[in-house]
């Protein structure tokens, strides 16, 4: 499709004040508030027979992976993929098939995206330690979680750098048993040959035909050839959102990815092309992708929509760009720079990017993203591949509290108390006296035995 009439144009990529962006680009929702296209209301309908939200659909193909297993992963797969695999597991020969058969150039950037997200998390300290200075011996032990599940999207494109963003990470915190699950490519019931050899490039050997909720409901309840897995990681639409929040308590989760989203901080000094460019390159990923641009300048602001509607017109994914430019993406005209920071703050986007005079400067001024590019040289789509930092990073306003994927997600901490016989005698009576405080005489008793 292509861009045929003015009226559709001018619903494309708007120019909007900052009153109308706070209470559209810029307001945050929770994941099941996000609005759902029609196509995606219509197609729950379908599938169930009635209407559903999303949130609904979620809870009943968990259920019914915890109840039949196997069996309901591959019928849910026949349903949303298209097709289902006669095994879940993928053959270890056909990972290896997939890595000698990928084109030389691509293996190559795949291992150089490996190497450099390796060198960046070897930096990253684990460490363990142990004192005794305080009656005796205190200390803390770091140890890597035993078993993770990687959930590699594939809905709209294959994504192997999700591969690496995720598994580098966890090697390097030593998770002894890695598993990755990818949906399939649509009516094959394979998964796409270049996440096959990025698994096998990375001597990951441990991978599943299954995407959607069906998939992290087998990562988490487990099913006669998938076992349960203690976290699981990895972006995912909207159903995979909602599934990891749903099974969150029995297994851990690395966040609730929400839509994709960059917010670009530009002023006159930036390349209206290379704007326009980054802002495509974020809203193709999906219709619910967010693109917005922070700008004092009504000039540049012009120049980036009409280089966004000119751009597009040569780009594969038009349809997902037409929704995604129209619905969640757009350009806010501020007053000046302090006041994009503040934007940029109370909005905490997944991917700040500073194509601005002196980026430094305002980086200065950032205190919630999930990640920061600072120059119109640290474009996000090198983020995306190659740079160093996982591409794996809070959306939805969560940089708030939370961090991009980091080796410290891989593990945890195990506290360790050995103290003397002297230091338990002491500090057992101020044990005891909190514990008479809170009515806790057991607790109380306890203490005073070793007084």
């Amino acid at each position: 499709p292509t861009i045929n009439n003015t009226e559709t144009a001018m619903t494309l990529f708007p120019i909007l004040d900052v009153p109308t962006a706070q209470s559209s680009l810029l307001l945050r929702r929770p994941p099941d508030e996000i609005p759902v296209p029609p196509a995606v209301s219509q197609r729950l309908a379908e599938l169930f027979g009635e209407d559903l939200t999303p949130a609904q659909a979620v809870q009943r193909i968990l259920r019914d992976v915890r109840t039949r297993g196997d069996q309901a992963v591959r019928d849910w797969g026949q349903r949303l993929d298209g097709a289902a695999p006669d095994s879940l597991r993928v053959p270890p020969e056909e990972l290896r098939q997939a890595l000698a058969e990928l084109p030389a150039d691509l293996r190559a950037a795949l291992q150089e995206s490996a190497d450099r997200v390796r060198a960046f998390y070897q930096r990253q300290p684990l460490t363990s330690w142990i004192t005794n200075a305080s009656g005796g011996t205190l200390g803390q032990w770091v140890r890597p979680i035993r078993r993770v599940g990687l959930y590699v999207p594939a809905g709209t494109a294959p994504l192997p750098s999700s591969v690496i963003m995720s598994a580098v990470p966890a090697q390097v915190a030593g998770v002894p048993e890695i598993v990755l699950a990818a949906p399939p490519a649509r009516g094959t019931g394979r998964i796409a040959p270049v996440i096959l050899a990025a698994a096998a490039l990375l001597g990951i050997e441990e991978v599943y035909v299954m995407g959607g909720a069906q998939a992290v409901a087998a990562l988490a309840y487990g099913t006669p050839s998938v076992p349960p897995v203690d976290k699981i990681f990895g972006p995912g639409n909207l159903f995979v959102t909602l599934a990891k929040r749903e099974v969150y308590g029995l297994v851990g989760i690395d966040s609730l990815a929400g839509p994709t989203e960059t917010l670009i901080i530009a002023d006159d000094s930036a390349r209206p092309d290379w704007v326009a460019a980054d802002l495509l390159a974020q809203a193709e990923h999906d219709v619910l992708a967010s693109a917005v641009l922070l700008t004092p300048s009504p000039r540049l602001a012009e120049a980036v929509r009409s280089q966004v509607l000119s751009q597009m017109q040569t780009l594969s994914r038009i349809s997902i760009l037409q929704t995604s430019l129209s619905q969640s993406s757009g350009a806010v005209l501020i007053r000046d720079l302090d006041e994009a920071a503040a934007l940029a703050n109370a909005f905490g986007a997944e991917h700040l990017c500073l194509s601005v005079a002196d980026p430094w400067r305002l980086a200065e001024k950032i205190t919630c993203a999930g990640g920061v590019f600072l120059g119109e040289h640290s474009c996000e789509v090198l983020g995306d591949y190659a740079a160093g930092p996982s591409h794996v990073m809070p959306t939805g306003g969560s940089a708030r509290f939370s961090s991009p994927v980091n080796v410290w997600d891989f593990a945890k901490l195990i506290s360790l108390v050995a103290l003397d016989p002297q230091t338990a005698a002491q500090i057992s009576r101020s044990a005891a006296r909190l514990a008479d405080a809170e009515g806790l005489d057991g607790h109380a008793a306890a203490a005073r035995m070793r007084q």
